[in-house]
């Protein structure tokens, strides 16, 4: 059971690095980081498409690895 855990928690952890990786950035550069930070805020860039399907995946492949983490530390 051990072992099965932290084989899923190691896929999850490298299928969650991927996921980051495949994201389009945000902002580039410094005057991104001036402007950019509103229009997030304010919700002006609207994920869509392919986008916003790595954002969820991203989302639940983090909640998979926060749980299967207090999981193994925890309980096994």
């Amino acid at each position: 059971m051990y072992a099965a855990a932290i084989t899923i928690l190691i896929i999850d952890a490298i299928a969650l690095i991927v996921l980051v990786l495949l994201q389009s950035g945000k902002s580039a550069g410094l005057s991104g980081a001036i402007s950019g930070g509103a229009e997030q805020l304010f919700g002006k860039q609207k994920a869509r498409g392919m986008d916003l399907v790595l954002h969820r995946a991203t989302v639940v492949a983090s909640v998979i690895l926060f749980i299967l983490t207090f999981v193994v530390g925890f309980v096994l």
